[in-house]
């Protein structure tokens, strides 16, 4: 099992920074980001130009990591397949085709991203949408011999309500997503704040959990009394992604037991990479913070793996 991270935290550095660093603090992977966005916001970053990527561009990536001893462990464009402006979701659709593209390019096995959801439609529907069109995603990626790996992240921010706005983040999903040839990026905080062990998720998916993300959630049950488990129903609008009663933390700072958590993948059969999402609010708004962050992280994982 390597020890990785996701670029998406340090949205204004250079990737050659980024793995300069990672090297220097023991880390052996990068997930990295490939949004076609500038930067300013995580899930922006734009880390290879899969719009433009060529020869070039993959000779020059492959010498960076050849460079620091690192692996590319997978490209990340976490975006709403299912969005329900059909003209956005086409710009994703091609997106994500880009970095498909990319990482046959690069021999890099898998592409993350999100199922999504069209958040003005039922789960049914949503389900039978998917059923139409991700399978031919699945088999562009596929010719290209690259995975789709999914995310089993709520984001609850992308419904109006705060209901799930990704049909991915419980094993019952999970069952479903697998019989359309898509593979799991495992995070174990989406999971412990809806109420499922993740640990006891591990054992019966492990065929298909190939990549692992390793993030950490606060919990503050006290503060759910007043809005459930949804968060504020009245006014969303300042922070849609604001549940009131929970927040991301990096590893060791939350609630996970991360010795379970790794001890049971290493028993699974898990020979893949955990790659730390830094969306802690405490360790982040600076490069300097969030490379804090990550030097916690680091020490929190780094004695659990062999």
């Amino acid at each position: 099992m390597k020890l990785g991270f996701l670029t998406a935290c340090l949205p204004q550095w250079e990737l050659s920074d980024i793995a300069a660093w990672a090297a220097a603090h023991d880390y052996e992977a990068l997930e990295v980001a490939v949004w076609p966005g500038t930067g300013g916001r995580d899930f922006e970053a734009s880390h290879l130009p899969v719009a433009t990527f060529g020869e070039r561009e993959a000779d020059e990536t492959r010498a960076l990591f050849d460079k620091h001893g690192l692996e590319l462990s997978a490209l990340a464009y976490y975006e709403n397949n299912l969005h329900p402006d059909q003209d956005r979701r086409a710009e994703i659709r091609t997106h994500l085709k880009r970095a498909i593209d990319t990482a046959q390019r690069l021999d890099v096995p898998y592409v993350g991203t999100f199922v999504g959801r069209d958040w003005t439609r039922p789960v049914a529907e949503n389900l039978a949408e998917a059923e139409r069109i991700l399978p031919e995603l699945v088999e562009y990626a596929g010719e290209r011999g690259v995975r789709i790996i999914i995310e089993n992240c709520v984001m609850e921010g992308w419904h109006p309500d705060g209901y799930p706005g990704n049909l991915a983040y419980s094993p019952e999903l999970w069952e479903w997503m697998f019989d359309l040839g898509l593979y799991l990026n495992w995070d174990p905080s989406h999971l412990t704040w809806i109420g499922i062990d993740p640990v006891e998720t591990i054992a019966p998916y492990i065929d298909r959990i190939v990549h692992a993300q390793a993030k950490d959630v606060q919990l503050r049950p006290a503060d759910r009394l007043r809005h459930g488990h949804f968060g504020p129903a009245r006014d969303r609008s300042a922070n849609p992604w604001d549940m009131g009663w929970w927040r991301y933390r990096v590893p060791g700072l939350g609630q996970i037991d991360w010795s379970s958590v790794v001890d049971r993948l290493y028993e699974a059969g898990f020979t893949g990479t955990l790659s730390v999402e830094h969306e802690d609010p405490v360790w982040g708004g600076t490069p300097e913070k969030v490379t804090q962050g990550l030097e916690i992280a680091h020490r929190t994982l780094r004695p659990l793996l062999v």
